[in-house]
This record gives C-alpha cells, structure tokens and sequence, in this order.
C-alpha cells in the first residue's frame, strides 16, 4: 500500500499533470467569458437580425410528450458562435506572437564563403576521430 501512494504522490506531482490542472482551470474561466459573450451580446443581435426570433421556444407536443426542439437548436446555435469566437480569439493571439517573435529575432547576416579548414585542423581532426575508436 506504502509502494501505491508514493507512485501516488509522484505521479501527481508530475510537472505535466499541474500544467493540466491549470490548464483545465484557465479554460473553464474563459469558456465562462466566452459563454457569456455569446449569450449577452452575440444572441441579441442575430436574434435581432433574425427579426426576434428565440429557437429555445419551438416545441413539438405528442401525447403528453413535449419535444423541445428549439432548445437543442439553439445549442447548436451557442456551440457555433462560442467555436467562432474562440477562434477568432486564438488566432488573434498566434498573429500576435507572430508579430512579437518577428521584432525579437536578430537579422540574419549573409551567408558567409565557407573556409576550407587549415592542414593543423584537418589533421587534428583525423587524430580526434581516431581516438574515438
């Protein structure tokens, strides 16, 4: 039981397994931000456009059943624009690294005429590779 804990312990305490937990947390937050820009102003206005029209309310009744097709419509409709927006997001953030890298790397000189090496080096090569042997 000693043995299970302690590969446990080193398991969790792994460098990738905290990244993923971060990970995990960072994302739920802005799924959180990004869910809410749909619903609070991206919905509005296509529902406006669309002439005011709310998926969530169409609904099939059948027997005592009601199927509520709407809602999983507008799921559909909240998954689309909430993928959209995420990636406009994302590809906003890798243009911008992009842009960052770009400035941060120094020009780089001309290709220089490669110099055959002197005999002494040649020679001490040959020893080197000799003494790998």
């Amino acid at each position: 039981m000693r043995g299970f804990i302690d590969e446990f312990k080193a398991f969790a305490m792994k460098g990738n397994v905290i990244d993923l937990a971060v990970a995990v947390v960072i994302g739920a937050a802005f799924g959180k931000i990004v869910s809410s820009l749909v619903t609070n102003i991206i919905t509005p206005v296509i529902g406006l456009i669309m002439g005011g029209i709310n998926f969530s309310d169409l609904a099939y009744t059948l027997g005592d059943a009601e199927i509520t097709y709407g809602v999983f419509i507008q799921s559909v409709i909240d998954f689309t624009l909430v993928a959209l927006v995420i990636f406009v997001v994302v590809k906003g953030i890798n243009k911008a690294h992009e842009v960052f890298d770009r400035d941060d790397e120094a020009p780089v000189p001309p290709e220089k005429k490669l110099v055959e090496p002197s005999e002494e080096i040649k020679l001490l090569r040959e020893i080197r590779d000799s003494l790998k042997r």
